[in-house]
């Protein structure tokens, strides 16, 4: 039977599952750098992935095929491997005694699953049954500026469009936008392969598929997932996504609305001193975050927060985080963490 956290008396021995895309590649570098206390690290794949070698701590590890051998010892699974790997796997992992700390969507919404950020409702994950989930990056992202305020005044409603990077799709779509905008500067006439359009010199609505009500998937997965985040589960909410020739951080414009007017210099002071943010922002050179200020950086930056001048309760402003680390890698691993038993 799997504990609800890990003991630090012992190393750990802990799963990537799904080693080889973007995010595997980030958790590995992730799990280095943060010293997570780990005796024997096994990286699994679905059998299209098994037997590619990734490197960690100056050596190269194979990747292996998942299989209930392959679980046997094992104390925590950070998987990132899809949803449908995920929710074929879940009852194996769990049988194995393991924690499952899954990126996909596939138990997100799962009243019995916890959805967690770290910054914002860290008490959540103590309450998990062997499966915590990872929410989406958008959703991470805003939920670090989202929560801070509405714990100083209510929301009333919350807007958001998204800009999201290439890496969103995964690492075969990020090398997709580089050579497609290469041959867009060729002179030639870009062939997509992995996304549905050519994301060179382009943009285009979040192709997810879209749902009855007119949203697409992913806006969806912003309203629903921060609603449970935050334990809002009325909360007036609506989202655009769009996907943007950037490589991997995504940026959002967020308007929410509270329930009296919110002054701009306590929201300021607010974010500056809020976990996981870094305000950017100078009024006078027209200076906020970019996607380049937090690439390859855990901070999710925020600025130009200004009152919205069509409603007196409700403020503006704009975000920038790393996809694949703060909104996947990092978020996972920070969650792994929390469970670590402290002395």
């Amino acid at each position: 039977m799997f504990s609800k956290r890990f003991s630090t008396e012992r190393p750990l021995t802990v799963a990537v599952l799904g080693a080889s895309g973007a995010v595997g590649h980030e958790l590995l570098q992730l799990l280095d750098e943060r010293s997570f206390p780990i005796g024997e690290l096994r990286l699994l794949a679905s059998e299209r992935s098994a037997g590619n070698l990734q490197s960690w701590k100056g050596s190269m590890l194979k990747v292996h095929e998942i299989t209930n051998e392959s679980l046997q010892g094992v104390d925590l699974v950070l998987a990132s491997a899809g949803g449908s790997v995920s929710r074929k796997w879940r009852q194996e992992i769990h049988d194995a005694g393991a924690v499952m700390i899954d990126n996909s969507s596939a138990f997100r919404m799962d009243s019995e699953v916890p959805l967690v950020v770290p910054e914002v409702n860290p008490d959540d994950a103590f309450g998990h049954k062997g499966l915590i989930a990872n929410p989406n990056c958008t959703t991470i992202l805003l939920a670090l500026a989202l929560a801070p305020l509405s714990a100083y005044i209510p929301m009333k409603r919350v807007v958001v469009s998204t800009y999201q990077s290439a890496s969103g799709a995964g690492a075969r779509a990020m090398e997709e936008l580089k050579e497609l905008s290469q041959e867009v500067l060729n002179g030639g006439k870009p062939k997509n392969q992995v996304l549905p359009y050519s994301l060179a010199f382009n943009l285009f609505l979040h192709n997810s598929p879209l749902q009855g009500n007119g949203y697409c998937e992913e806006e969806m997965k912003m309203v629903n997932e921060t609603r449970k985040i935050l334990g809002l589960p009325d909360l007036p909410f609506t989202a655009t996504c769009v996907r943007v020739p950037v490589l991997r951080a995504h940026s959002e414009a967020v308007n929410i609305e509270f329930s009296k007017p919110f002054p701009v210099n306590e929201a300021r002071a607010i974010l500056m001193d809020a976990q996981g943010i870094e305000l950017i922002e100078d009024f006078d050179t027209n200076r906020f975050p970019m996607p380049s200020d937090v690439t390859g950086r855990d901070e999710v930056a925020v600025g130009r927060i200004r009152q919205d001048i069509s409603c007196p309760n409700s403020l503006e402003f704009w975000l920038c985080g790393d996809q694949i680390r703060k909104g996947a890698a990092l978020n996972a691993i920070q969650i792994a963490e929390l469970l670590l038993e402290t002395s």
